[in-house]
Formats: C-alpha cells, sequence, structure tokens
C-alpha cells in the first residue's frame, strides 16, 4: 500500500525542514504522496513541489488556517489550493501582520516574566514566520526550560502566563477562502476542539459542513482509538472525506515520524487521496 501524508510543516512556518529536506526524508521513509500544510503560509510549496519532481513524491498544495472558535483550538486545512490566487495571497498577508503583533506581546510578556529574550534572537532561528515553537526554542537555548513541552506547558499554551492571541478567521471566513481557490476544507485535528460529547461534535462538524467543509481529519498521530472510530462514523453520517496525517514539524516534535506518527501508528493509503480527487473533480 502507498502510504501518504496529508499533514506536515517547513520552515515556511513552524516546521524544522526546509520543504526540499522534507520532501526529501518523506521520499526516503517510504512516503508517496504528502501534503505540504504550513500555517497561514504558502511560500514553501513551489519548493515542495519541485522537490517531489526530483525525489518522485507528489506534492498537494496545502495550508492549516488559524479558525477563530469558542471552544478548544480550530484549525481548517485546505488542500489543492491555487496558492498564487491573490485575495489567498493578500489575506494571509493580514494574518502574517496579526501573527507579527501577537510575536511582539510574547515577548513583552516573556520579559516580565523575567525572561531576557529579544524578538530579533526569535527571529534569527526561524526561516519564514515566526511561531510559538520558536519562543519555545529561544526559552529552551537560553536554559529558562528543559524542553519544548515545559515551553508551552509553563508559558507558551494557551491560557498560559505568556500566551496572546493573534487576530484569525471565523469558520466561515477560513472555508470560503479556501474554496474560492479551488481548494478542499478540511477540518484538523477535531478533538482539540475538546468536545467530549459525540453528539456536540457531529452537531459542530454539521455546521461546517453547511458553510463548505468538505472533510475531516479522522487519522492523526495523537488521536486515540475511540476518537478515530467516532470521528469515522461522523464522517460517513454526514457524507465527508475522510483525510490523516501526522502533522510533521520535525526536530520540534521528535517523537513524530513523517508518514507514520507517533510509535507507527499512521498507515494512511492513497486511496484517501484517491477520494479527494474524485471530490474536487466533481466540484
Amino acid at each position: 500500500m502507498k502510504r501518504i501524508d496529508l499533514h506536515t510543516h517547513t520552515t515556511a512556518s513552524d516546521g524544522s525542514y526546509r520543504p526540499e529536506e522534507l520532501v526529501r526524508l518523506a521520499s526516503s521513509l517510504g512516503v508517496s504522496a504528502m501534503a505540504i500544510t504550513d500555517h497561514d503560509n504558502v511560500s514553501g510549496i513551489e519548493e515542495g513541489i519541485l522537490a517531489g519532481d526530483k525525489y518522485g513524491v507528489e506534492i498537494v498544495p496545502g495550508i492549516e488556517i488559524s479558525v477563530d472558535y469558542n471552544t478548544g483550538t480550530m484549525h481548517m486545512l485546505g488542500y489543492y489550493i491555487d496558492y498564487h490566487d491573490s485575495t489567498l495571497l493578500k489575506k494571509l498577508a493580514f494574518l502574517q501582520s496579526e501573527r507579527d503583533i501577537r510575536n511582539t506581546r510574547i515577548v513583552k510578556r516573556l520579559n516580565d516574566l523575567g525572561m531576557e529574550i529579544t524578538y530579533d534572537e526569535v527571529k534569527s532561528i526561524a526561516d519564514g514566520q515566526v511561531g510559538r515553537p520558536h519562543f519555545a526554542q529561544i526559552l529552551h537555548r537560553k536554559g529558562f526550560v528543559k524542553d519544548f513541552n515545559e515551553a508551552f506547558d509553563r508559558f507558551l499554551g494557551k491560557g498560559k502566563p505568556a500566551y496572546a492571541e493573534k487576530g484569525r478567521f471565523y469558520p466561515e471566513d477560513a472555508i470560503g477562502l479556501i474554496l474560492n481557490t479551488g481548494g478542499i476544507p478540511v477540518l484538523a485535528h477535531p478533538p482539540y476542539l475538546y468536545i467530549s460529547d459525540y453528539m456536540d461534535l457531529k452537531k459542530t462538524i454539521s455546521g461546517l459542513k453547511s458553510l463548505g467543509l468538505m472533510g475531516v481529519e479522522t487519522y492523526y498521530t495523537t488521536h486515540t482509538r475511540k476518537q478515530t472510530k467516532e470521528l469515522i462514523k461522523i464522517s460517513n453520517e454526514l457524507d465527508l472525506l475522510i483525510t490523516g496525517g501526522s502533522d510533521f514539524h520535525g526536530e520540534i516534535t521528535p517523537k513524530t515520524v513523517i508518514g507514520s506518527g507517533i510509535d507507527n501508528n499512521l498507515n494512511i493509503g492513497y486511496t484517501f487521496l484517491e477520494r479527494m480527487k474524485e471530490k474536487k473533480g466533481e466540484g
């Protein structure tokens, strides 16, 4: 079975591998197709596609958009987007400016907590846009935390002392933006919404479908078997695409392996990508 991975990140956002390095690694691990889905950013796609041609890996142009939602954390994945679309690029530029404002707030909050870091230090280790994982790397490098997880658990995670919100799109805006580029909008890692009741989760996903949602990231490296089973059921009942991915970030998440997740708990077949292509063709 040809193995695929539909959720990966490069240095264009908060991954540790440049697009070509990521694709080369995927090829060496037997991944036949992968999506590059950087956060609010498409600047790594072109290099990734060229690398795909070079290393024999099919590249799906994608994105992961942060969404403003009232529970947990919502991210919207977009597949087969037109990453040259002028409206998309304009909207993403807005998100970049909002991210920059958020990052300066994080610097101030860390400084107020007695940790002397500068925004220039953080930017110096980011190849593309700056995200919280880059702050975590600096905190570790300067000895304020012992590892990446502690940085988020104590300071950078949602609700923690140095956390700061950034401007986001509403669900209908993110879904509409993906659809308008000819893409396929898919809800990323639904358990991060922290909706424990099955019927409430189904109702939420059904509401997103009414806005144009076309799929659900059902297979994900930190999903439990129960969560995966429930998401398969919801997706089938609502006639939504089933997708999956490792959410690979490279050295930032060292236990996660592209194409196979943590402890080899992912084995996503090419059939899922074929169904996605069929759905896009119907559109």
